[in-house]
């Protein structure tokens, strides 16, 4: 089978470790990729936006299945443009990337299936919007309505936050994305994430994850798009996962059905857990940015079994299995992430690091001249697994330790929640 990965990042990249580990595979195409994937297959200079350049690309080397990772290509489309040339996709269609692409459609979705979610309303106008956090009070939540690099969410904490927050969306602070908000009251409770796979009828439940959105230990600092992550999550019990699965997943994927735009892909629902239980944030429309990393590390089942079954509508005929023990990933990020930072920082040692069942994937490096340099904010992604958090987490920071990079930070409290639920 050959395959187009189409992507550059952490979850490309483990992605593409995966799709490579399959007997099934023949060749596997990434377009653009980044130099840590180059091991995986051949990278390919391809413009991700451009549908046609895409779609020639895939008739010119018989392509029998394209794997979209982010967000961006599926919500412009790409899956129904490719789709119509005959060329399989995993992801889902335009529309029903809407999930993603439109928070307020997905809220709509909540109020027409009893999902359980924050109570919301929506504005287009900053005036009104201003009128409602008021009268709401703090703290409160305010969103822009469109896709926005996982940075239009603000857990406003004052009125004065609010406010200012809606001022910078509605001044174009996060372009069109922010043409319209969604402000939602301030859950309670701890967050955590659940992955599906669907094929539009039937779905698998995957695994769950708990992420890191702050830049600094403590949960302190700026959001940033995931400084670490880990998998399974010990809040999500047996139990919550059954109720995730009853109350949120499967009524989400029949009333996508029932509107004749069937989800095929991977659901990812982010989640509070309140004392009432499971209540829903948002959904992703496809693998989360670190938790891909801990979720590919631990899948045991040949990955394209689980796409081509999402794609032929055949998932009840594909149950994943898993490795057992926790799944950690670490993120280095470059100094001054999210703000501003420098590029083309020289990094060293990654080679030392990867020992002891430790993988570091490339989120953003290039090669110049010969030499690994940082080329994004989240850099690289030091992965590894064990028998349980603790032991998962002083692999990856013993191998943190063996990477040469003045110029890079990480959090070194990852899995703070999980190893404090050991410790109780």
């Amino acid at each position: 089978m050959n395959i187009l990965l189409l992507g550059s990042g952490g979850r490309e990249h483990a992605l593409a470790w995966a799709i490579a580990r399959s007997a099934r595979l023949d060749k596997l195409f990434i377009a653009p990729g980044n130099p840590g994937m180059a091991a995986c297959g051949s990278l390919v200079s391809l413009d991700v936006s451009n549908h046609e350049q895409v779609t020639e690309f895939c008739l010119t080397r018989e392509i029998d299945l394209v794997v979209v990772g982010p967000e961006a290509p599926l919500v412009a489309g790409i899956a129904d443009d490719l789709q119509a040339k005959g060329i399989k996709v995993f992801g889902p269609s335009k529309e029903a990337a809407q999930l993603e692409g439109s928070k307020h459609f997905t809220k709509l979705l909540c109020d027409e299936m009893n999902v359980p979610t924050a109570k919301y309303a929506r504005f287009d106008e900053l005036d009104a919007a201003i009128d409602y956090v008021r009268a709401e009070g703090a703290p409160i939540v305010v969103k822009a309505d469109g896709l926005a690099a996982g940075k239009g969410v603000i857990v406003a904490q004052t009125l004065k936050e609010a406010e200012d927050a809606l001022y910078a969306i509605f001044d174009g602070a996060f372009g069109a994305a922010g043409a319209s908000v969604v402000i939602e009251e301030c859950l309670v409770g701890e967050e955590a994430s659940l992955f599906a796979i669907s094929d539009g009828v039937n779905f698998q439940l995957l695994a769950s994850a708990q992420d890191h959105k702050r830049a600094h230990d403590g949960d302190k600092g700026p959001n940033t798009g995931g400084m670490g992550a880990y998998s399974p999550a010990p809040v999500m019990t047996d139990e919550m996962i059954e109720r995730v699965k009853n109350e949120i997943i499967a009524p989400s994927i029949k009333g996508m059905a029932n509107r004749g735009t069937p989800f095929k892909g991977v659901l990812f629902a982010g989640l509070m857990i309140t004392k009432d239980g499971p209540s829903l944030i948002e959904y992703n429309v496809r693998f989360g940015d670190p938790e891909c990393q801990v979720l590919m590390t631990l899948l045991k089942s040949d990955i394209l079994d689980l796409i081509e079954g999402s794609i032929e509508g055949t998932l009840d005929q594909h149950t994943p299995e898993w490795h057992e023990g926790t799944a950690l990933t670490v993120v280095m990020a470059a100094n001054g992430y999210p703000g501003s930072y420098k590029k083309g920082t020289p990094i060293n040692g990654i080679e030392a690091a990867e020992t002891d069942g430790v993988k570091v994937f490339h989120a953003g490096t290039a090669l110049v001249d010969g030499q690994l340099v940082a080329a994004g904010g989240r850099v690289l992604n030091i992965t590894a697994s064990a028998k349980d958090a603790q032991t998962a987490r002083d692999k990856a920071y013993a191998a943190i330790d063996k990477i040469e990079w003045a110029d890079g930070f990480c959090r070194k409290d990852i899995a703070w929640r999980a190893l404090e639920r050991t410790n109780a």
